[in-house]
């Protein structure tokens, strides 16, 4: 009851969720897609670094940072996004996210040298971050609560093709054109998507408040600081000044934003949010299913190329009965979370990740035929496809419509900060059991590097058990033939 009056005393008649059924797809659709072409691009310049490397000379030093400016800005920005958004309009900043995203992609493609790559990616990084919270918060928005899981379910599985497309489109393009063209075909994308988002998503803002300057500082600098110690721990040695520093500027900055926020009159992050357990738990699960996810993400293509010879394009085909279980599987998670309720299937979900990971640590060698790789993967892709819907429900559903910008951007900002340390855990793991000097020692190090990727999703497993029981109120017939139909 309390939370119906504050939705009603916060929210204009712009917020209201979309009462047709076209206005809802539209929604659905061009958010998607948006965040399909942003997380695409934190991923196919993977395999187009080599024709980069040798068209702008770069070093292996730039090359790591034409992938990392790009998460980077990401993280550090994405709060910032959602309150913008919450302030100014979510659909305003929207497109103007995508207008950013558009111009930075352009600048990408015309760069001359490796430098003004990087500083491109920067904002190309800084438009995926106004873009990809908001689009969360307008399709919340856009569906009623019963609603919301579904559509947060085939969000899912739309912008879930990029982990496939990803690494095989930017190689196929690298190959037969030019690694420009992974930036360029961002531009007629981004073109038609901006008109339509104006015309066909219903605006809707958060609660009226003043732009917390101070907040932004901090948050960006605590997310720069860990992010950046993160990323250059393993080159730069985990005990050396500029990590340590690094990290501990990180915390500070971190400290000083709780600090800031709990006595902040109007707060970009209400510290309230996080006495709610499903707020709490969502969030730790998620950081912590990310991170095994991603940890296992970074280091599976290359299993499959440096211990079993493959290809990169086979590398990327033998990823399908992974990632592929997505499209199957998460819009009926989706639609199940409505029903039983998230804790159920964050649980089962997370636990079918560790189950899936920790087979393949068990089995995995370099002579080891891919066919009994196959159903480990699936269990794997049926568990990260059940948990995402449901931990991303308990997040949006534990706010008010009116905060829901900022839910969604402290979501992604803990799901970015999870790949990232997933990603370090996961390396400093290998180079301490195995290593790149034959299959063997790939195989010694990538097993133990998935083992501990295991170990992080039933840590996950175990966040996700805080979340508060509940079964959903199963709906009259009537009612479950307009669902069916949105």
């Amino acid at each position: 009851m309390m939370r119906s009056q504050q939705d009603s005393q916060l929210m204009g008649p712009a917020n209201k969720p979309a009462n047709d059924r076209a206005t809802r797809t539209w929604v659905l659709v061009l958010t998607s897609v948006a965040v399909l072409m942003a997380m695409l691009d934190a991923m196919v310049v993977a395999t187009a670094l080599n024709a980069i490397r040798t068209d702008l000379h770069a070093s292996v030093g730039a090359l790591e940072w034409t992938m990392n400016a790009y998460s980077l800005s990401v993280a550090a920005l994405l709060l910032s996004g959602a309150a913008l958004g919450d302030r100014f309009g979510r659909r305003r900043m929207f497109v103007l996210g995508l207008g950013l995203f558009v111009a930075a992609s352009a600048a990408c493609a015309l760069s001359r040298n490796i430098e003004w790559l990087i500083v491109a990616r920067i904002v190309q990084g800084a438009g995926a971050a106004l873009l990809t919270p908001l689009a969360m918060a307008l399709l919340s928005a856009a569906f009623p609560p019963e609603q919301r899981g579904k559509a947060l379910g085939l969000f899912s599985g739309i912008t879930g093709l990029a982990l496939i497309a990803g690494p095989l489109l930017g190689g196929a393009i690298a190959g037969s054109l030019a690694w420009q063209w992974i930036f360029w075909l961002n531009i007629p994308i981004g073109l038609v998507l901006i008109p339509l988002a104006q015309r066909r998503i219903p605006e809707s803002f958060g609660a009226p408040t003043a732009i917390d300057v101070a907040g932004v500082v901090l948050v960006t600098g605590a997310a720069v600081g860990l992010v950046w110690g993160l990323m250059r721990g393993n080159e730069a040695g985990w005990s050396s000044v500029e990590v340590l520093a690094a990290l501990a500027a990180g915390l500070a900055f971190a400290a000083g934003f709780i600090a800031w926020e709990l006595r902040s009159a109007q707060p970009m992050v209400p510290m309230r949010l996080f006495r709610s357990r499903a707020f709490s738990s969502g969030i730790a699960a998620s950081f912590l299913l990310y991170a095994a996810m991603y940890g296992v993400l970074f280091f599976l293509p290359q299993f499959f190329q440096s211990a079993q010879g493959n290809g990169p394009l086979g590398a990327g085909l033998r990823l399908l009965p992974w990632t592929a279980t997505l499209f199957a599987i998460a819009p009926v998670a989706g639609n199940l979370v409505d029903r039983i309720g998230e804790r159920p299937l964050m649980v089962a979900g997370l636990v079918l990740q560790a189950l899936g990971f920790a087979w393949i640590a068990l089995i995995a060698s370099p002579d080891l035929p891919y066919l009994f790789l196959v159903l480990p993967l699936i269990v794997a892709g049926a568990g990260i496809s059940m948990a995402g819907p449901a931990a991303q429900k308990a997040v949006l559903g534990a706010v008010s419509n009116a905060e829901l910008g900022k839910a969604s951007g402290v979501f992604n900002m803990f799901r970015l900060l999870g790949g990232a340390s997933g990603i370090a855990i996961a390396v400093a793991v290998f180079a301490g059991t195995g290593g790149l000097g034959s299959a063997q020692t790939f195989s010694a190090g990538f097993v133990a590097a998935i083992a501990v990727c295991a170990v992080l999703s039933l840590l996950a497993a175990a966040a996700g058990l805080w979340q508060p029981a509940r079964r959903a109120s199963v709906p009259e017939p009537a009612e479950n033939e307009r669902r069916l139909g949105w």
